[in-house]
């Protein structure tokens, strides 16, 4: 898509984008003290709330909740705490009386309007991204995070290996953005993003910015960067003296968010998916 067009897209809204779609999360529980790895153990374990986790069910604190409502055991016997060690060859899990067995990983690419929470409910009401999901999967989770005032693309999925590989900062996966600041930017304040800025919890990698355009009192400028700290950008954009006005997500790695309308969603390609892995 044209280098303007997510910001400009913005401009318009998300459109008929409506709140539907189902809820796979329940609220997350105060983590209990981890119980300890049975000492000598050499077979595969897993906590109980993570054996959940990882075979694509549902997330660690959904897992938290269906276990301490007594919905799981283990080689038949009742297993209330989510701590509890579970051999992965021998150990027969079941949730409702049904086995446990892994399910289809699911990859979404959703185009999240600015106003939506990345969470699964807010106690305010506000909207949230599973408002827009529709038939997208009996559990998914998003990878990393969008604030409230920013929009653009938000990955989502069941394979938290997948989840882990593309947040982990050591992987340096580029995450694109467009970005409308307060004030004109002169080059030296884009070479400053450019060479990496202090921030306080420390400098910043060496970034992509390139300037789109200027308007008469606004700088269009497009930055990549190799982390994923909280309000990384906006923070980052302060640091050389302007604020952030919109702030729009257009690509992670390889995967650009396209022509998908604002608020709406599709499934990766099995292409992207390898494309993403391969980073």
């Amino acid at each position: 898509m044209p280098a303007n067009d997510a910001l400009r897209r913005e401009s318009r809204g998300p459109g008929d984008a409506s709140r539907q779609g189902t809820r796979p999360h329940a609220p997350a529980n105060k983590p209990s003290p981890k119980a300890p790895r049975p000492a000598g153990a050499r077979r595969p374990l897993k906590t109980l709330e993570r054996l959940f986790s990882k075979a694509g069910w549902a997330s660690r604190a959904d897992a938290r909740v269906w276990i301490a409502g007594g919905r799981v055991r283990v080689n038949g016997a009742l297993v209330t705490n989510p701590d509890h060690w579970v051999d992965l060859e021998n150990d027969r899990v079941t949730l409702d009386g049904k086995p446990l067995r892994g399910v289809a990983p699911e990859y979404i690419l959703l185009y999240k309007p600015k106003g939506y929470l990345t969470t699964w409910r807010d106690p305010d009401g506000r909207p949230t991204v599973y408002d827009l999901l529709r038939d997208a999967g009996a559990w998914l989770s998003p990878v990393g995070r969008l604030d409230l005032d920013t929009s653009g693309l938000l990955l989502m999925t069941n394979d938290t290996g997948f989840a882990e590989r593309l947040t982990n900062p050591d992987y340096k996966v580029p995450k694109t953005y467009q970005v409308k600041t307060s004030t004109l930017l002169s080059e030296e304040q884009i070479e400053q993003l450019r060479r990496g800025v202090p921030l306080s919890d420390g400098p910043t990698r060496p970034a992509q910015a390139q300037r789109l355009r200027d308007s008469a009192r606004y700088t269009f400028l497009e930055l990549t960067i190799t982390e994923g700290r909280n309000r990384q950008v906006r923070r980052m954009i302060e640091a050389v003296g302007s604020k952030v006005l919109k702030l729009v997500r257009t690509a992670i790695g390889p995967i650009r968010i396209g022509d998908l309308p604002i608020g709406r969603w599709r499934r990766l390609t099995a292409a992207e998916v390898a494309g993403l892995e391969r980073r």
